[in-house]
C-alpha cells in the first residue's frame, strides 16, 4: 500500500505525518535533518509514493538531500498552501504536516521548481553584492548627515574623491573627525569587498556562455545576465517564452465577477529582484542606448513612452525583455536588432 507524507519544516524541529487509505497512519516529530528524516521515513513509510512540504529557507537542502536519499521529495508552492491549512481549527506544526499529508495524498498541490545549488550560489553572490552595496550607501549618507549639522556640505562624489572631500572639510575640527573616521574606515573596507564581488562577478559572466549570450541585448550587463541564467537555469522548464513575463510578475492582474471585468497593475510575483533589474534595463534601452544600439525593441518602447509615460513603457520593455531573453537562451542566437517587438 502506499503512503503519503507531509512535512512542516522548521529550523529546529520537522514534523512527520503519514497516511494510508485516507487516514493518519503515524505522526511524529525528528530534528531538521534530512538524513534522520530519510531513516524515519524508509522505517514507518517503506512504500511512499510522495513526500511534500512548503517552500522555505530550507526547502532547496531538504529537497536536493532527500532526492539524493532516493525518497519522491516535492516542493509546494507555499501561498497555495496556506489557504488549505489555515482552514484548520487549531495552527500547529502537527495539524500542519497533516494537512500537508492530506495534499499529498489528493495530489491537490502547486510542485514548484526548486534550483539547483550551482544557481543559488550565483544569485546568493548576486545577493551578497547587493546588500553590500546598500550598506555602501548607507554609510555615505550617514557621513553626509552628521557632517551637514556642522555646516560641512559634502559635494557630490565617489569613491577616493569621496573621502577626500570628506577629509579636506574636517580642517581642525578633531572632535568631529574622530566621531566620523570610524565611519569612513568602515565605508572604505565596505568598498573593498564590493570591488571583490564585482570581480567574481565579472569573472563569473565570462565563464558563462548564457550570460555572454545574453549581454549582447542592449543595457543587459553581467549582473542582469547571471540573474536571469541564474533564476531560469534549464529554457525548457517553460514551454512559451510569452509564460516568463508572467512568471516574473511583469503581467497585469485580471478581476473577473459577474459584469465586473477589469485589468488591475502587475502582479509583482516571482523573483522581486530580477524584476527590478530588468525594468533598469529597459529604462536604460529607452533613455541612455546611443543611436547604434537602436532596434525595433527600443522603437517600439519609444512610441509607447509618447502615449503612455517612461514607468509604464519601461515595465512593457522590461516583460518583452524577459520574453526575448528566453527565447535567445532557447534557441542560442544573439540578440535581434530588427526582430522581437510586438507591432
Amino acid at each position: 500500500m502506499e503512503q503519503f507524507i507531509g512535512l512542516d519544516v522548521s529550523l529546529k524541529d520537522t514534523a512527520i505525518s503519514i497516511r494510508q487509505d485516507g487516514s493518519r497512519v503515524w505522526r511524529g516529530k525528528c530534528p531538521s535533518d534530512p538524513k534522520v528524516l530519510a531513516d524515519i521515513i524508509r522505517k514507518q513509510a517503506p512504500q511512499v509514493k510522495r513526500v511534500i512540504f512548503e517552500t522555505g529557507p530550507l526547502s532547496t537542502w531538504f529537497y536536493h538531500a532527500l532526492t539524493d536519499e532516493g525518497l519522491p521529495a516535492i516542493c509546494i508552492e507555499a501561498r497555495h498552501a496556506q489557504k488549505i491549512l489555515n482552514e484548520t481549527l487549531n495552527k500547529t506544526d502537527a495539524n500542519d504536516a497533516d494537512g500537508l499529508a492530506q495534499l499529498a495524498e489528493a495530489g491537490f498541490f502547486k510542485a514548484v521548481r526548486v534550483k539547483s545549488f550551482d544557481a543559488m550560489l550565483t544569485r546568493t553572490l548576486i545577493g551578497v553584492r547587493k546588500q553590500v552595496c546598500g550598506m555602501s550607501i548607507q554609510l555615505s549618507n550617514q557621513i553626509r548627515g552628521v557632517m551637514k549639522t556642522f555646516g560641512l556640505i559634502v559635494p557630490r562624489s565617489k569613491g577616493r574623491v569621496f573621502e577626500g572631500h570628506v577629509r579636506e572639510l574636517f580642517g581642525g575640527n578633531d572632535s568631529l573627525a574622530k566621531i566620523v573616521l570610524p565611519l569612513l574606515d568602515a565605508w572604505r573596507d565596505i568598498r573593498r569587498h564590493i570591488d571583490n564581488l564585482d570581480r567574481q562577478l565579472l569573472a563569473a559572466a565570462r565563464n558563462n556562455k548564457a550570460s555572454q549570450l545574453l549581454m549582447t541585448i542592449p543595457g543587459i550587463g553581467a549582473i542582469t545576465s547571471l540573474s536571469f541564467s541564474a533564476a531560469i537555469e534549464d529554457p525548457g522548464h517553460f514551454k512559451r517564452s510569452r509564460s516568463v513575463g508572467a512568471w516574473l510578475g511583469l503581467t497585469t492582474r485580471r478581476y473577473q465577477s459577474g459584469e465586473i471585468d477589469y485589468d488591475g497593475h502587475i502582479s509583482r510575483r516571482g523573483d522581486s529582484h530580477l524584476r527590478s533589474l530588468l525594468y533598469e534595463a529597459a529604462v536604460v534601452m529607452l533613455t541612455r542606448t546611443k543611436s547604434q544600439h537602436d532596434s525595433s525593441l527600443k522603437d517600439w518602447g519609444l512610441r509607447l513612452r509618447e502615449r503612455l509615460g517612461i514607468k509604464r513603457a519601461a515595465v512593457a520593455v522590461a516583460r518583452k525583455l524577459a520574453v526575448i531573453m528566453h527565447s535567445m537562451l532557447k534557441t542560442g542566437e544573439p540578440f535581434n536588432k530588427l526582430a522581437g517587438a510586438p507591432e
